[in-house]
């Protein structure tokens, strides 16, 4: 099986000095290597095209066959690293406690400790008062950012 810290290796040699950002790598059994990156503004598919083809480089098919795959993390993915949530601060967020509490709200002031989010309480179906949740990153489950479609 390949090692999953030389993906990580070949990964972090390409993104450094530039805007993208390692998400999570995964190895299977049978050497099938997921590589999630992405960038404040979005990955482009030119810049997925260029990570692969330098793991690729880094790799040998001879020694060892894979099955490459790098791409963005998908909008139903729940964040996993610091850069997700300062990306997505200032949009509305779904989040979902250790204790198995929901909330939605704005992504606000993240810090390397945790987030702030501002929800609304609704009275009798009506908007109501805006309330600020302060959340530290071990009191998380999975924040995901909700789609809205206008």
């Amino acid at each position: 099986m390949i090692d999953k810290d030389r993906i990580e290796k070949l990964v972090l040699e390409h993104i450094k000095g530039k805007e993208l950002f390692l998400v999570g790598i995964k190895v299977s059994s049978s050497n099938r290597i997921n590589v999630l990156v992405d960038t404040m503004e979005g990955i482009t598919i030119d810049e997925c095209a260029d990570l692969h083809r330098h793991i690729e480089r880094g790799l040998d098919r001879n020694v060892e066959d894979f099955e490459l795959q790098v791409s963005s993390p998908g909008l139903d993915m729940p964040f996993a690293v610091i850069e997700q949530y300062r990306k997505n601060e200032g949009k509305k967020v779904a989040v979902l406690t250790l204790d198995g509490v929901k909330h939605s709200g704005i992504l606000k002031n993240v810090t390397n400790g945790g987030f702030e989010l501002t929800t609304e309480i609704k009275v009798r179906g009506k908007a109501g008062e805006k309330k600020d949740l302060s959340f530290n990153y071990d009191q998380i489950k999975s924040v995901k950012e909700i789609l809205i479609i206008k």
